[in-house]
């Protein structure tokens, strides 16, 4: 049984030490955030005292008044009129108003389990943002926006304005628009967010519940968090409450620089539990830079699968640490295949900076553009080898800046038994996943995130399916659309099965996989 601690007021102390602690705990408590469970500097452990914060460590503000004043004029609440299909079941247990084909809906997907969609309505959604450069720029997330047809932004002075979209990128989740004030406005500036420690003191500013301009306040609970959201996931985790309409919110740091942007919070209730996301500054002012500059996003593209390196598959390879990326497949005709890299390479370097992980290896070549010319430093059969590349464009982002009718096709459908999202095959996703034109079927565009308890990477059968395979078959049959998959599946259920076999295409090679369906 784990034993919950005392709020401060209750502490109970064994020495003046600890009580003097105690009672400065109590005036914080009062005077700042009664109610609200602080920061201990000591507790009891298992009949352990632990000892107090040492003397020079950052003490608790005795106000966020003057930040929280010094930067509101610059936030600005965001509403947006949508044509979206409304759910018959309870959505609004969802953290955020998240269109069909925003590529962060499948982190909130259990909540939406069991709901089917009705006509299609105008609707009005609600998010913040915040204003960086005075001419009228303003920084929000992709998915307040996605899907709008008429955006407007409140400033805090009630003046409101209608916005145009000046470019997106889904695959960061940011978007930037542009009013016309006919003056400067109150801007805020992008501060270091790889400056930020686990601890620090932190500002968010946004538009909860539409209620308008509110402030909380929390730390930095943790860093480079991956939540399977896209590619470039490298969210800071705050505990200041964020709930719905603080999408694209700012987080400022205590010299009121903006060192995150609000896009997601882990809740099982829709309300705020202290787990919250946020897109990192220093990736954010890339993004909004090339945006503001084109209107569009084009990154680096090696045209490679890699997986992450673990200790046994290391060992194997003689390596003495999981240390690099590893190259499960060489699309043809890509600039790695054109340049020599080989499946079962090891990426240990790019352009003389070491590569930690597969994600570390993903962002460095995303922070690159098309044309510029790289060195890649490989591990391949134990021999050290050094190759010269240069970048193409990446094709999913060519996808994602010119999504339309086919939108829903990047995201897929969610197949909850199987735990993948499913798409049907055309020539672009067909191109962007490398798959043979002698292959015919659904392709797999995803993985769903884990459900309940279930603690492996998704709620699917496991390590049988992965992104860039194509089911062929399922239970004998020859399918090419998600909803064949699924009614198959049904079919089996009535049947009371409790596998499936389908017949997976990977690569070159086929194979028969029996899935457990639940």
């Amino acid at each position: 049984m784990t034993e919950q601690l005392p709020q401060p007021a209750a502490i109970r102390t064994r020495d003046f030490a600890a009580r003097r602690h105690a009672n400065r705990l109590r005036r914080y408590g009062a005077g700042l955030m009664a109610g609200v469970a602080l920061a201990l500097p000591l507790a009891a452990v298992g009949g352990t005292v632990i000892a107090p914060v040492p003397a020079n460590a950052a003490s608790l503000p005795e106000s966020f008044a003057p930040l929280a004043e010094k930067v509101m004029p610059a936030v600005v609440n965001i509403s947006t009129t949508q044509e979206v299909q409304q759910p018959s079941g309870p959505e609004q247990m969802l953290p955020f108003d998240l269109p069909e084909n925003s590529p962060f809906r499948r982190f909130f997907e259990p909540f939406m389990q069991g709901q089917q969609p009705t006509h299609p309505q105008v609707v009005n959604a609600l998010g913040s943002g915040f204003i960086i450069d005075p001419s009228g720029y303003v920084v929000t997330n992709n998915h307040v926006i996605d899907g709008a047809t008429e955006i407007k932004v409140t400033l805090e002075d009630k003046s409101q304005y209608t916005a145009k979209l000046v470019g997106r990128d889904p695959l960061t989740d940011l978007a930037l628009l542009k009013i016309e004030a006919g003056h400067d406005l109150p801007a805020v500036q992008f501060g270091d967010s790889d400056a930020a420690r686990v601890g620090d003191w932190v500002l968010a500013v946004g538009n909860p519940f539409g209620l308008g301009g509110t402030v909380t306040a929390g730390i930095v609970s943790a860093r480079n968090r991956d939540i399977n959201a896209g590619p470039y996931d490298d969210f800071l985790q705050i505990d200041a409450a964020i709930n719905r309409g603080n999408s694209g919110g700012p987080v400022f740091d205590e010299s009121g620089k903006v060192i995150g942007i609000n896009t997601a919070i882990y809740s099982p209730n829709g309300g705020s539990v202290g787990i919250g996301f946020s897109i990192p500054a220093n990736i954010a002012t890339k993004v909004v830079a090339q945006l503001k500059e084109s209107g569009s996003i084009s990154r680096g593209w090696l045209g490679v699968e890699i997986q992450p390196l673990t200790p046994e598959i290391a060992e194997a390879l003689g390596m003495d640490k999981p240390e690099g990326a590893l190259v499960a497949r060489v699309l043809p005709g890509s600039p790695a295949g054109d340049a020599g890299l080989e499946r079962g390479d090891v990426v240990v370097q790019i352009d003389g900076q070491p590569v930690k992980d597969a994600r570390d290896l993903t962002r460095k070549v995303g922070d690159l553009q098309p044309g510029d010319r790289v060195g890649l430093t490989v591990r391949r059969q134990g021999d050290q080898k050094d190759i010269r590349i240069r970048l193409g464009e990446r094709p999913q982002d060519l996808a994602a800046n010119q999504q339309g009718d086919h939108a829903d096709q990047g995201a897929g459908v969610a197949v909850d038994a199987l735990g993948v999202r499913l798409a049907p095959i055309d020539d672009g996703l067909r191109q962007r996943l490398g798959i043979d034109d002698s292959v015919k079927g659904v392709a797999v565009v995803d993985m769903l995130p884990p459900k309940g308890d279930d603690k492996r990477p998704h709620a699917g059968p496991g390590p049988e399916l992965r992104p860039g395979d194509v089911i062929e078959q399922v239970a004998g049959t020859a399918v090419d659309r998600p909803s064949q998959v699924t009614a198959l599946i049904d079919e089996a259920r009535a049947r009371k099965r409790d596998h499936i076999l389908l017949l997976v295409a990977r690569g070159n090679e086929s194979r028969f996989v029996a899935v457990e369906i639940k």
